[in-house]
């Protein structure tokens, strides 16, 4: 009778302690990701329209290695910080770059990725260097909220700047010839250089540091970014980049070779 008595205790204490917090442990193991999917190879969707690309498999890498279930959520660039300020996200890993301004308002991992800034040109604009585009009459094509776009409007006084939502839009305009230039990464400027080798040139010459690619955590998050900078680090030191590079960018990292370029994954740090 005792012992009825007791297993009915156990069972009791068991159920309230279920109806308290009912799988709570499991929701605090899942780390909610945005990114905006429209850069591939980084970040983008699969033919059925789920999150893929290299920071897709970096961020389902972390979850394994931290024991994190991961959800990646599709937001645009200008939503990707305040939805880390407002709680709607744990990270944010969409190839942005480390800034002094990011880093005011986030936390940022350490660096997993770097690169330079290029310009395409239209083919009739007469621009070889960053120098040709800071011209009265010149018009410059930058992706809103991108460091192209804060580039460009610090360094380039004398150019008409227009800001467009994305970088399709912006290689649009080049392309058809409403703009001289466009002023993204080296492979962006690479593929679609790729693309409309007819009206467009590629301008790689670098015209400032390399930029770092950090992932973004809220303010004050220092458990989930140490977490992450000790991922990071095995990561690299696992292969996991080559392996990335291999899968996604292998045509990509000859031409960067050729052409002594440094490539994404080697790292500055």
């Amino acid at each position: 009778m005792k012992k009825c008595i007791l297993l009915l205790t156990v069972a009791l204490v068991l159920t309230v302690l279920m109806a308290v917090c009912p799988a709570s442990a499991k929701e605090n193991k899942t780390l909610i990701v945005a990114m905006e999917l429209a850069y591939p190879p980084f970040e983008t969707k699969d033919q059925a329209g789920n999150p893929a690309g290299i920071s897709v498999d970096i961020v389902n890498a972390f979850g394994a290695y931290a024991g994190y279930d991961i959800r990646v959520e599709n937001v645009s660039w200008d939503g990707l910080i305040p939805s880390l300020q407002t709680g709607k996200a744990d990270m944010v890993i969409s190839s942005m770059t480390i800034t002094k301004d990011r880093q005011k308002i986030v936390d940022f991992s350490d660096p997993y990725a770097n690169c330079h800034l290029a310009i395409l040109a239209n083919r009739n604009s007469g621009i070889k260097t960053i120098d040709d585009l800071n011209q009265p009459g010149k018009k410059l094509a930058v992706k809103t909220g991108s460091t192209g776009y804060f580039y460009a409007t610090r360094h380039l006084p004398k150019a008409s700047v227009t800001a467009l939502p994305d970088e399709s839009a912006c290689v649009t305009e080049v392309a058809q010839g409403k703009a001289d230039g466009f002023l993204y990464d080296q492979l962006t400027i690479y593929r679609n250089w790729a693309k409309f080798k007819d009206t467009t040139m590629a301008v790689f010459i670098p015209f400032q540091d390399p930029e770092e690619w950090g992932i973004a955590v809220k303010k004050g998050n220092t458990k989930l970014l140490n977490e992450l900078n000790a991922f990071l680090a095995d990561f690299k030191k696992q292969g996991g980049y080559e392996k990335l590079t291999e899968k996604y960018m292998s045509e990509e990292k000859a031409i960067f070779d050729k052409w002594g370029f440094t490539w994404f994954f080697d790292m500055v740090h």
